[in-house]
């Protein structure tokens, strides 16, 4: 990846998009567009469609026929594997396209985007496709006058609903295992971020994905994302957001055919530094980028930070250096840290929590305040304030930006405490040169997600879901099939 090749694609226009139904571009039933602001500049890049309740039922009438016609789903699980693995390989071929394309589209600076969003969708698809013909069905231990069998079958129509911040890489830890698994999806992106899904299911219909098997409706959630949550036709609904959307969906669920709903929520996840932490400088550098990357846009994010007093001084110090050398710009630049927030109104939100946070009584250390204005775009500095307590909004509430929270504390026990005063649960961490006390704060950290003298990095092999609040959905591993597949006894009399 070379700066030259950035800029040749920074600059290509982008038509104004259609939906994707029934494996072509299709109109929208309405005339209704929606603007594509790039947060970059402020700039409208194209338009897309505002679908509504009416594409919805088209989408989900198509891919229930195809699902009925059995082309994919009663396809030979060899055969679905080599339709996805071409598909990976789409993927990575048009892997800088992509890239340049969703950083137009959300302000993921490019480095972390190239990676995170085209290339982890690559493996994600490789990696189901990969596991299709080696899931087994279950003989159960009768008696030997009686032979029981436990099948797995696709559920049928899935929909997918998926977040600004990564797209590409949360929508294919959904769509990947649920193709796996034979169903047909129907995806509806976020209003913020929908061009590389779109690209990404004529990729699909490239790799020879049958017609129907995936179908894109981008429009707003209120519409069309809420039509998809209410059709009584759709089996399942996997979803990755916030909390309140996520109650809604479960709303929805219930007011239609009580349809599966996996929920991957939001956090607002404890890093937990003891005074014998092997490498202070490295979980500094570590814990810095945790929660700054993609401008704190991460669901995982490190978003509070508590370090044992001993060494807060010591500690703080690393971590503004380290933080100070962080450059915030544009995000198609090779030498930006930092991108652009997803939004004005995403940017309003931070800052206001930064200003709320010290009328609280928190004390700013750094950062905290819009920068870059005269680009149109939505820059900020990231912002570390200390002394924050429970009691503050800091402390509970997502802001879901740069913005991070840092007490200090004493024992192992006030630690637990701090780390788990929080209606979220969703991931965490502990540095510390002790093994024995890495596995007691695994187990008493009520969290989805423990890392041990990390953070981040965890990648498919694993699930990934929260606790408490941050949901009940698992994204990532073979038991992301679960989600996606029913259970049929065979009892057989012999």
């Amino acid at each position: 990846m070379q700066q030259a090749q950035i800029d040749r694609l920074r600059s290509a226009v982008i038509p104004a998009q259609q939906l994707f139904v029934g494996g072509r571009s299709t109109q929208a039933s309405g005339n209704a567009r929606l603007d594509v602001v790039s947060p970059i500049d402020g700039r409208v890049l194209t338009t897309i469609a505002d679908g509504d309740a009416t594409d919805i039922d088209l989408a989900v009438s198509r891919a229930r026929q195809a699902f009925e016609q059995g082309t994919w789903s009663r396809a030979a699980p060899a055969q679905r594997k080599k339709v996805l693995l071409k598909f990976a390989e789409l993927i990575e071929q048009h892997a800088l396209e992509i890239a340049v394309l969703g950083v137009r589209d959300n302000g993921t600076e490019i480095g972390m985007a190239y990676k995170a969003e085209p290339l982890s969708a690559a493996g994600t698809i490789r990696y189901y496709a990969e596991a299709v013909d080696k899931v087994y069905g279950e003989i159960a231990p009768t008696s030997g006058d009686v032979l029981g069998l436990v099948h797995r079958e696709p559920l049928g129509v899935v929909g997918v609903i998926v977040p600004w911040n990564f797209p590409l890489m949360i929508g294919a830890w959904k769509i990947g295992p649920a193709l796996a698994a034979g169903n047909s999806v129907v995806v509806k992106p976020p209003e913020l971020a929908s061009l590389t899904l779109l690209r990404l299911a004529e990729l699909a219909s490239e790799a020879g994905l049958p017609d129907g098997v995936l179908n894109v409706v981008t429009g707003r959630g209120a519409s069309a994302g809420e039509a998809l949550a209410l059709h009584m036709d759709v089996d399942a609904l996997a979803f990755t957001g916030s909390g309140a959307v996520g109650r809604r969906l479960l709303e929805c669920s219930a007011r239609s055919n009580l349809k599966r709903v996996h929920l991957e929520l939001g956090g607002k996840s404890p890093n937990i530094v003891f005074a014998d932490v092997p490498d202070i400088k490295q979980a500094a550098k570590v814990s810095a980028n945790g929660i700054f990357r993609n401008s704190g846009q991460v669901c995982v994010a490190g978003s509070r930070l508590l370090v044992q007093s001993a060494i807060y001084e010591r500690f703080m110090d690393e971590l503004l250096q380290v933080t100070a050398k962080l450059r915030v710009g544009d995000p198609l630049e090779l030498t930006s840290d930092i991108g652009a927030i997803s939004s004005h109104a995403q940017l309003r939100k931070n800052l206001d929590a930064v200003a709320r946070a010290e009328e609280q009584g928190a004390t700013r250390l750094a950062g905290g305040e819009q920068i870059r204005i005269e680009s149109g775009g939505n820059f900020m500095v990231p912002a570390i304030l200390a002394d924050v307590t429970p009691a503050m909004d800091l402390w509970r509430e997502e802001v879901f930006g740069p913005v991070l929270a840092v007490t200090r504390f004493e024992r192992q026990e006030e630690a637990v405490g701090l780390a788990n005063a929080t209606p979220y649960g969703l991931a965490s961490a502990v540095w510390t040169g002790s093994l024995s006390r890495a596995h007691r704060m695994v187990r008493a950290v009520r969290a989805g997600v423990v890392h041990v003298n990390t953070y981040g990095g965890a990648d498919i092999t694993v699930p990934l879901g929260g606790f408490r609040q941050s949901g009940f959905g698992r994204d990532k591993s073979l038991h992301a099939l679960d989600a996606y597949t029913d259970l049929k006894t065979a009892w057989i009399a012999l």
